[in-house]
């Protein structure tokens, strides 16, 4: 990736989308006609499954922590349930950035410099995320080890549903803003090293 700084507004904590200049190949390849395209691979499908998986994992995070809250859910099967789900959603992204970080993102910022700086933007939003697992992590590992009563519990939970909620629009503008820079890169060029 390039050494040029990212520019406060296109930050992960401060943009609403990628800038127009980066937006060229999703308007040449909307995301409706993706499936139809000749070049639509099973990396693609593979891609796009693992960004389904990374949401569903939130979801249900936000449900067991919803239960928990409201009494529906045992502190011993939250915390079953949030190490498992939690765990599987911090180290399946921690995986996935690394593999795009060092192969996907530069091969594909080789192929299109027009959108290079897309990747700058995505690779900069990979080190904010990393904060932002750790800050998630330590905040589940404070309530895996809880052992006091339920109203210490509650709390404990309360900010791990804090935690959820601010990660949860953080990640789905990372997943979006990469989905349409990456896919369009894969349909316009179809790489044969990704086949």
């Amino acid at each position: 990736m390039s050494d040029t700084p990212i520019q406060a507004t296109l930050s992960l904590t401060e943009r609403d989308g990628l800038p127009d200049a980066l937006r060229s190949l999703i308007k040449a390849y909307p995301r409706n006609g993706w499936e139809q395209n000749a070049n639509y691979s099973q990396l693609i499908a593979f891609w796009l499954d693992r960004h389904l998986m990374f949401r569903r994992l939130l979801d249900q995070l936000d449900t067991d922590v919803k239960a928990a809250l409201d009494g529906n859910e045992a502190q011993d099967g939250y915390k079953r349930k949030l190490s498992r789900f939690g765990g599987m959603l911090i180290n399946q992204l921690h995986g996935h950035h690394q593999i795009e970080d060092a192969q996907y993102f530069p091969v594909m910022t080789r192929l299109d410099t027009s959108v290079a700086r897309g990747f700058d933007i995505l690779d900069a939003d990979h080190h904010s995320l990393d904060g932002i697992l750790s800050d998630l992590a330590n905040t589940a590992n404070a309530v895996l080890q809880y052992q006091g009563k339920q109203p210490g519990f509650v709390d404990t939970a309360a900010a791990m549903k804090g935690r959820l909620d601010r990660f949860r629009p953080l990640l789905n503008r990372h997943l979006v803003d990469e989905e349409e820079l990456v896919v369009p890169v894969l349909l316009k060029y179809d790489p044969p090293q990704f086949r």
